[in-house]
């Protein structure tokens, strides 16, 4: 593998403990029973019911199970004695986990104490717990700890885990120099299974990267994919994609459309831009809405074209607009 370092830590991290997804009990089946085949040492012996799932080796169930969240391990852990039993360090990490998180984000009476958070983290990654893995890795990156945050990233991707997928791949990005084949690899895996902000990564270095790795139909078409799962820059840029035919067919309803979702999900340059349509249409009260969002949001701009608007607006009209300013509240978004 490519031999990269990191840059010096910032005050934020790039990354977030992004949701993935959940397998059901009897996904969980059907996941063992095509890996079986490859990994069990013996076929499990047949009964009247299907294949004997008690005979699946230990280390292929707690691999399986890395990523589970805890009603699916709970659910799992009941299914027979053997599984209860392979599953037993799962269990301890899921416990672990949690204190790990309420020391790190101080719920339920317990102190904020990023050390305790991390030993917490650590063990329960020690355990086979990909969340685990991520959820330290992001204290290490915090701290500029960039390669044990990276090492983590790496063996909660290789169990499956998207989050871990998604952040390695960013990872890679930021590396001095960057790792693209490497972090296309990750990213991809995380976005086909559902990971929106993968998706927005891999569109943009589909779309912004240049050279070999340009592909602008295949980012439009990951852009698409983001946005539709409630990711706010996502919606922005698939909007430019349709307003400029880049990657899609022109089309200005699409763009307006995806435009306003984005506004409405709070993205101030979307504010603005949507604002100065609304304001080319002559739809002044709503222009004004819009306008003053974005200016608060920092947006130069869109003062100016908020000052011509308000007077073109009855002084009642201009009370309303603020007021409708004042109550907005940014949709929920991932």
């Amino acid at each position: 593998m490519k031999h990269t370092t990191w840059p010096r830590s910032s005050s934020s991290s790039p990354f977030s403990s992004l949701h993935f997804r959940n397998l059901t009990v009897s996904e969980f089946s059907a996941a063992y029973s095509a890996r079986s085949v490859r990994l069990c040492s013996r076929p499990p012996p047949s009964t009247s019911g299907g294949g004997d799932f008690s005979a699946l080796p230990y280390d292929v169930l707690t691999k399986i199970a890395a990523s589970f969240d805890q009603p699916n391990l709970r659910a799992a852990s009941l299914v027979c004695r053997s599984w209860g039993e392979a599953l037993r360090p799962l269990r301890e990490a899921m416990l672990l986990l949690t204190w790990g998180k309420r020391f790190k984000h101080g719920r339920r009476g317990v102190r904020p104490n990023a050390e305790k958070a991390l030993e917490s983290f650590l063990k329960a990654a020690a355990r086979g717990s990909a969340l685990a893995m991520v959820d330290a890795g992001l204290i290490y990156w915090e701290r500029g700890e960039k390669q044990k945050a990276v090492d983590l990233y790496l063996k909660a991707a290789e169990l499956g885990n998207p989050s871990a997928q998604c952040n390695l791949g960013i990872s890679y990005l930021q590396a001095e120099p960057p790792n693209t084949e490497e972090a296309l690899k990750w990213l991809y895996k995380a976005s086909i299974s559902g990971n929106v902000r993968a998706q927005y990564q891999l569109a943009h270095c589909l779309h912004r990267g240049g050279g070999i790795n340009s592909n602008i139909k295949e980012a439009a078409n990951w852009y698409l994919k983001a946005a539709e799962g409630g990711y706010v820059r996502a919606m922005y840029n698939i909007s430019l994609c349709y307003s400029y035919g880049e990657g899609l067919t022109r089309s200005h309803r699409l763009a307006r459309k995806w435009m306003k979702r984005a506004a409405d999900h709070g993205h101030s340059k979307a504010q603005f831009e949507h604002g100065l349509a609304l304001f080319s249409e002559g739809d002044m009260m709503k222009a004004m809405v819009y306008l003053e969002l974005a200016t608060r949001a920092g947006e130069k701009g869109a003062a100016h074209v908020k000052n011509v608007v308000v007077h073109r607006l009855s002084a009642a009209s201009r009370d309303h607009a603020m007021h409708l300013a004042e109550s907005w509240r940014a949709l929920p978004s991932r």
